[in-house]
């Protein structure tokens, strides 16, 4: 099936779009935040995109990233900034070596190892913050957070020239504001996410759902992935205003999955969920 065609969700504030089938391929790009969530099989809608955010190494979820970072240097655009776990930012960097003898021409690329709870600069106040996941001893997730600072309450009702005088002195007259804007978790078991401040205020909260019949909760178990018997517990707690679903697996069609979805949740969380691939469904794409 051509990676190309690609799901788009709609939210109040973002055009996310992607593919997530489990096994297969799983790439989620948020372009108003300059984010891609894994590469996938690289689709040639997220070459502009300048960051990309790998959760782990799995094939399904970076066999593109050579192709992202060669095109991009194809097409005269800077190099890609690559985000992962310390040992497999080391491989990607040996991968990349390898790809740049074959293609004959160097890929050239921005290399961050990451470590949970730390804050690396994307753009003007926006950050992405990595959070461990519970899929292999590399995985990570990430939460894409706004940043602001604001004048504390009581300086609210000085003038300019006070302001720059208390600046002068010496003194903090702003707040820092933190907004998490989209966090998202790749491949996971479940895992209290909600214990984490970030992801648990996050406006959009991407995560898994890969198994919906009762006699997989074993393969969910054995392969690190969640199962929808644990969907509520790990989702209640949340603040999200809007819950994207991926990876199912290719034993349950969409339809199914979302009647299942339907009888096990609350309303005041099945309302809130989006499935990333139904829009593909809509679109005509849905595999038989």
């Amino acid at each position: 099936m051509p990676s190309h065609m690609l799901s788009t969700v709609k939210t109040d504030k973002y055009n996310i779009f992607g593919y997530s089938v489990a096994g297969e391929e799983s790439i989620v790009a948020v372009p108003e935040l300059g984010v891609c969530f894994d590469a996938g099989k690289a689709p040639e809608h997220i070459i502009p995109i300048d960051n990309l955010l790998l959760t782990h190494g799995h094939i399904d979820h970076s066999a593109g990233i050579a192709y992202y970072l060669s095109h991009r240097q194809f097409s005269d655009q800077t190099p890609g900034t690559v985000f992962a776990e310390g040992s497999v930012i080391d491989k990607l960097k040996k991968l990349a070596e390898i790809w740049s003898e074959l293609d004959g021409s160097r890929i050239e690329a921005n290399y961050i190892k990451v470590q949970a709870g730390e804050y690396y600069p994307l753009k003007p106040r926006l950050y992405v913050v990595p959070f461990k996941t519970r899929h292999n001893r590399d995985s990570y997730g990430y939460t894409v957070v706004e940043v602001r600072h604001k004048l504390k309450e009581k300086y609210l009702g000085l003038s300019s020239p006070e302001i720059v005088e208390l600046k002068k002195k010496g003194i903090e007259i702003t707040y820092q504001l933190e907004i998490p804007l989209v966090s998202y978790t790749g491949d996971t078991a479940y895992s209290d996410y909600a214990s984490n401040e970030l992801v648990r205020r996050s406006e959009v909260f991407i995560t898994e759902c890969t198994f919906f019949e009762q006699d997989h909760l074993d393969r969910a178990k054995a392969g690190k992935h969640m199962h929808i018997s644990q969907l509520e517990e790990m989702l209640a707690p949340l603040e999200s205003e809007k819950i994207i679903l991926t990876h199912f697996s290719q034993r349950t069609n969409i339809g199914e999955a979302k009647s299942i979805l339907r009888k096990m949740l609350p309303e005041e969380i099945y309302r809130k969920i989006i499935i990333l691939m139904d829009g593909y469904r809509n679109n005509g794409y849905q595999k038989v």
